[in-house]
């Protein structure tokens, strides 16, 4: 029996999408346990290229049940969207599934959101804007809609009148803007439930039935380990835990299921958002590897947003990986840094203080950090096309054996490419 989270090591971006496409034609389920639509997992195989947001990525194979589970962040707008997308594009219709204790986005979170990120102007936090933080908030203030209460129109009468309680306050007060009545919103929201009603059901007992059977679960992280509110760069984080810690708690199984954990690591840095970043580059040097980057450039699937990227940093990743607790390594993106001459790695910072060090600070001190590179050498040519680890060019194994050493943990998958193809598993 196996129950493996996909987790991602860094600040997200990493390629997690794709490791989870690949590892679910063997699995029987694929659950996504926190976030929500705020940010995507690209996925290239034979039907083309999509960017998921909300749906889980195990959606390509039909006999696979994607599971969106008690710890997600339900946006039932974008779920729907994501569905006809596909069906539209010829995918057979995926096998997915809601939990009836999962939370719902509600429009007043997105409009929060918007409206908290404009009062703070270049004091933001680099929000999505798809009403996250608000949303998980409310459900820690005990103020959330979960998605039994969809069919209870006087429970969700209750339920959103004590949330429009506090927050028509706040939009009143705070953001000068017109207060909501409860009425237009529970009839949005049953009508969301309407359509929501054929993929609601009581998913922890699935799972739990599913693991005492033996069944293969794969667990869908979103973000990565720096994005952690406990363990990331705060306040610069997600507001749901991003480590494989969570995973069982949020999609509904025991804590001792979990028996592997992949964390996912690309062979340079990038993210969306704001926060420190420790290795990032300027100007065109920047611009040349963005890019190069991925099928078509570092770009946000969610925002669009262009994507800030700099050297492999062997400081935060093997942060990442210790706070993830990583059995195995994915490595991915590595073709993209064919066209380098030589290739900076950081393994150390030099603090606003002077202290040099190669463990990861709080963030409190990582700000004003420098680099410490040091240079490795580049292979100048195309690997996209090797599919095995002995293919490859003295200088691309020599920076794959080098990270492998620096992070301290074994790299069992290698990505060169965008498509399944281009993954190799190393022994």
């Amino acid at each position: 029996m196996t129950v493996t989270a996909i987790v991602g090591a860094n600040w997200g971006d990493e390629g997690k999408g794709k490791m989870t496409d690949v590892l679910a034609a063997q699995s029987s389920y694929v659950v996504r346990f926190q976030g929500g639509s705020n940010a995507g997992h690209t996925i290239i195989n034979d039907y083309g290229k999509f960017g998921l947001n909300m749906l889980p990525s195990g959606v390509f194979y039909p006999e696979v049940i994607n599971i969106i589970g008690p710890g997600a962040a339900l946006d039932g707008e974008s779920f729907i969207r994501e569905r006809e997308q596909l069906l539209a594009r010829g995918i057979p219709e995926p096998n997915l599934k809601i939990s009836d204790r999962a939370q719902v986005v509600l429009p007043i979170h997105r409009l929060l959101d918007a409206l908290e990120e404009k009062r703070l102007g270049n004091r933001s936090f680099g929000s999505t804007k798809r009403g996250i933080a608000p949303f998980y908030a409310d459900k820690y203030a005990k103020l959330g809609v979960q998605t039994a209460d969809l069919y209870d129109r006087s429970r969700l009468l209750e339920r959103v009148g004590q949330l429009l309680e506090l927050k028509n306050v706040l939009l009143t007060r705070l953001y000068g803007h017109q207060p909501l009545e409860a009425g237009p919103i529970v009839e949005e929201l049953l009508e969301l439930g309407d359509k929501l009603r054929p993929f609601i059901c009581d998913t922890t007992m699935m799972l739990q039935q599913a693991y005492k059977e033996g069944r293969p679960i794969l667990l869908e992280g979103q973000l990565g380990a720096l994005r952690d509110p406990d363990h990331g760069i705060y306040p610069y984080s997600t507001s749901s835990s991003t480590l494989a810690g969570y995973a069982p708690v949020g999609a509904g199984l025991p804590a001792y299921a979990l028996t592997n954990v992949l964390a996912v690591v690309k062979a340079y840095s990038s993210c969306v958002g704001a926060g420190p970043f420790v290795s990032e580059l300027e100007g065109a040097e920047a611009e040349q590897l963005r890019l190069r980057g991925g099928d078509a450039g570092e770009f946000g699937v969610v925002t669009g947003r262009p994507r800030r990227v700099g050297w492999f940093d062997a400081v935060a990743t093997r942060y990442g990986c210790m706070v993830q607790g990583a059995t195995e390594v994915a490595l991915t993106n590595l073709d993209v840094l064919g066209y380098l001459d030589s290739i900076p790695v950081c393994v150390g910072y030099t603090l606003a203080d002077g202290t040099v060090t190669e463990q990861f600070p709080v963030n409190a001190k990582l700000e004003g950090a420098k680099p410490i590179l040091r240079e490795l050498p580049g292979w100048k040519c195309d690997i996209s096309e090797s599919r095995t680890f002995e293919e490859l060019p003295a200088a691309a194994r020599q920076y794959v054996t080098f990270i492998e050493a620096e992070i301290g943990v074994k790299i069992s998958y290698l990505s060169i490419g965008p498509k399944r193809d281009q993954l190799m598993k190393l022994v």
